[in-house]
């Protein structure tokens, strides 16, 4: 495996990053996920643009996007795959113990991964745990993950593979790695970016596609929707047919199924939306 690391490619065992980094000390750093689909990532401008927008929004300093599209396509030629997660790290780089940051600047690291395509349909459960709309990373993707750890954990020891949180209002907010979706008499609804929720690539291509309403929803949605499906980078489009302990028999519903369809083809059609 090849690893791009502060300006060049290393092999896996020699790419080595300081235990000083402030991504590991304090997860001060924000990430990327990107899907490659043979040796061609999808969507990467959509990805920049968000670790940009992730970057000022944490007050790291602005990235080099150009260097991030040369060592994203260094790394995916050096291991070209049929389907791929493509992971792009960006942290405060080697800081002091404790929350300020150094003088060093920042550390890049970009990896792939094989990946693999997801099941129709999956089982979701909710949780306790709230995201919080109005904090400081609110819509920011950072690498501040423990708490989606913990939900994601619970969901796996439940049968499940996501894991859904409500935000400190009550109201429908995402997944710990995913934006949710629901059909209410045939018209789709998804939580606005104001949730707290992530603002995802892949949901934002399907509310552009779909015509889905981002619309202020109850967390008891899930009770009474008609359908409910889930988006991410690796997931695309993909049904529920559980949430806790309500059956959806048939997910994907046919909502679902549609949206399902027109992701493939306009994804398929290009790869750069």
């Amino acid at each position: 495996m090849k690893i791009w690391l502060d300006g060049g490619l290393r092999d896996a065992a020699s790419a080595r990053v300081s235990v000083f980094d402030h991504g590991l000390t304090v997860g001060d750093g924000i990430f990327e996920t990107v899907k490659t689909v043979d040796g061609r990532p999808f969507a990467l401008t959509r990805h920049l643009d968000r670790l940009a927008r992730s970057a000022r929004g944490l007050g790291l300093p602005e990235p080099d996007l150009d260097e991030v599209r040369r060592a994203c396509a260094a790394v995916v030629d050096a291991q070209p795959m049929p389907l791929g997660r493509l992971r792009i790290t960006y942290t405060g780089g080697e800081s002091p113990l404790g929350s300020d940051r150094g003088e060093h600047g920042p550390t890049l690291v970009v990896a792939l991964g094989e990946a693999h395509r997801r099941p129709d349909a999956t089982a979701v459960i909710t949780v306790p745990w709230t995201r919080n709309e109005r904090g400081a990373l609110a819509g920011l993707k950072t690498t501040s993950y423990a708490e989606n750890v913990v939900a994601l954990a619970r969901a796996r020891e439940q049968g499940a593979s996501e894991a859904l949180f409500g935000n400190t209002a009550d109201r429908l907010c995402e997944g710990t790695g995913s934006n949710v979706f629901v059909v209410i008499d045939g018209e789709i609804h998804t939580p606005p970016v104001a949730s707290g929720c992530l603002a995802g690539i892949t949901r934002a291509l399907t509310v552009a596609w779909t015509g889905a309403k981002e619309t202020d929803l109850p967390l008891d949605v899930l009770e009474r929707a008609d359908e409910v499906f889930l988006t991410s980078t690796l997931r695309d489009v993909q049904g529920v047919h559980r949430v806790d302990g309500r059956e959806l028999p048939g997910a994907p519903g046919p909502v679902t199924a549609k949206a399902m369809r027109i992701f493939d083809e306009r994804a398929g059609n290009d790869l750069d939306p």
